[in-house]
């Protein structure tokens, strides 16, 4: 491999001939060799749509001469349209505050505007990525920028597909809606329900789930950027922060907005940190419902199945013909890593000191890890389980015809204790409560039929 010397404010470094980044992003490769995983692309794409909006405010403003800035936007575009991409190198877990990938975004943008305006690649010169690139900014304020950028734009692709699915699950309530069943509490028998109101209760809480994803990401709308080091916005012109979010705005289609106190934006990252929150309740509940399929679906000869779910592959190397509900495993999966990333959000979140948070690199990797690995589990949860879910009408009425928990509708008439003998002896002989009702209630037999009508009780008073 072939070596070119590249300067720093420490001294040279050796860096390959065909790299794009300099002498910074060097040593961050030699200091935080950790993980082998990169930092997320939706911070790559959004740091550098920062760096574009900045280079052309720059020049608006008269700090940036046409020609340089130009050549660091057509850089900042021929990133954002797919090139370079593997220039961004730096280890998701390096240097605090992110100071090592910020350098490895400036140092790319200015090797590749270099090698527009000079025809040789890399380099500090014409355009130097700290004085050029990064002019009137600093990691402290760009950084949390771009993150927050970056969850806000994936949040609104995740809460896309929290609607797909509440829908989804709405369509089945309704396609159920009339399909009878046991209810269960405990695990045990209870008074019946119909498989149309579970589901339709999943799309509840699934949109619920999603309001609060809503209402948390519209937090992050709120940028920190012109604050320079500590938000006072040394080095920075007045006009800079507001012009570079209107560009960031107009070139994403979402109201950013300036920050109404700049030092605020950069001590605290609350918005990050109840977004993930946010992330951990959806988990929460679509792990439970998870669950719930599995349950409902497991069989076939020996558990529930009153529902069967969708063939998604073979489910064993060594029995012929198992299938299992790898759909929904695999999202319980996803759910317990975002529980888990919310965790190191949180500990992120809560370790700033003075003016600065410098956990922000592992809050971003988490986040975004969560957002996206959420956002491709429930569009495979919709599309590839949900929607192909069918239900068994004579099994779920079999379960809920035999549940002891039909003598419920016997309480009004002979309260709780004699309608209890009743369920112990039908339990104890092995007749119906039907028949042991018929024998012990005093009831008549029209009563009776009205009292274990299954469908009406499944409908409720309050129905």
């Amino acid at each position: 491999m072939d070596f070119r010397t590249e300067h720093d404010s420490m001294g040279s470094v050796e860096v390959p001939s065909e790299a794009y980044y300099g002498a910074q992003t060097a040593r961050a490769l030699d200091n935080y060799s950790i993980s082998g995983l990169s930092v997320h692309p939706a911070m790559v794409e959004n740091y550098v749509l920062l760096k574009k909006a900045a280079a052309e405010v720059l020049q608006e403003l008269g700090l940036l001469d046409h020609e340089r800035s130009q050549a660091i936007v057509r850089a900042a575009e021929e990133i954002l349209g797919g090139a370079l991409r593997d220039q961004f190198v730096v280890d998701a877990f390096h240097s605090g505050a992110g100071t090592s990938f910020h350098m490895n975004v400036n140092e790319v943008l200015a090797g590749r505007a270099n090698e527009i305006l000079t025809g040789k690649r890399g380099g500090n010169s014409p355009v130097h990525p700290n004085d050029q690139v990064n002019l009137g900014q600093s990691t402290n304020d760009t950084f949390p920028t771009a993150m927050r950028m970056a969850a806000r734009r994936l949040a609104a692709r995740l809460i896309h597909a929290v609607r797909r699915l509440g829908t989804t699950l709405s369509q089945k309530g309704a396609e159920f809606a009339e399909v009878v069943k046991a209810g269960r509490t405990h695990l045990q028998d209870a008074v019946p329900v119909t498989l149309g109101q579970e589901f339709t209760a999943y799309a509840v809480a699934v949109r619920q789930a999603g309001d609060a994803i809503a209402s948390a990401s519209r937090l992050l709308e709120e940028l920190g950027i012109g604050g320079s080091a500590v938000g006072t916005g040394l080095n920075t012109h007045p006009r800079f922060r507001v012009l570079v979010v209107e560009r960031i705005s107009r070139y994403t289609g979402i109201g950013f907005r300036p920050s109404g106190d700049l030092q605020a934006s950069m001590q605290s990252h609350l918005p990050i940190a109840l977004l993930s929150s946010a992330l951990r309740g959806l988990a929460l509940e679509i792990s439970r419902i998870c669950n719930d399929l599995r349950l409902l679906s497991s069989g076939p000869a020996t558990g529930l199945m009153e529902i069967r779910l969708p063939a998604a592959q073979p489910g064993s190397s060594i029995m012929p013909g198992k299938v299992n509900p790898s759909i929904p495993e695999m999202v319980n999966m996803v759910c317990f890593q975002v529980i888990g990333n919310d965790t190191a959000v949180a500990w992120a979140a809560a370790s700033g000191q003075l003016e600065l948070n410098v956990m922000m690199p592992v809050m971003a990797h988490n986040i975004l890890q969560s957002l996206q690995i959420m956002t491709r589990a429930l569009h495979a949860l919709a599309a590839r389980c949900i929607s192909g879910i069918t239900a068994d009408p004579r099994r779920c009425r079999h379960y809920a015809e035999s549940s002891a928990a039909l003598a419920t509708g016997l309480n009004p008439l002979l309260g709780y204790d004699r309608t209890a003998e009743i369920v112990k002896e039908s339990l104890a002989s092995g007749r119906t409560l039907i028949e042991v009702a018929r024998q012990r209630s005093g009831l008549g037999e029209e009563e009776l039929m009205r009292l274990f009508d299954i469908a009406s009780m499944a409908k409720g008073s309050g129905q």
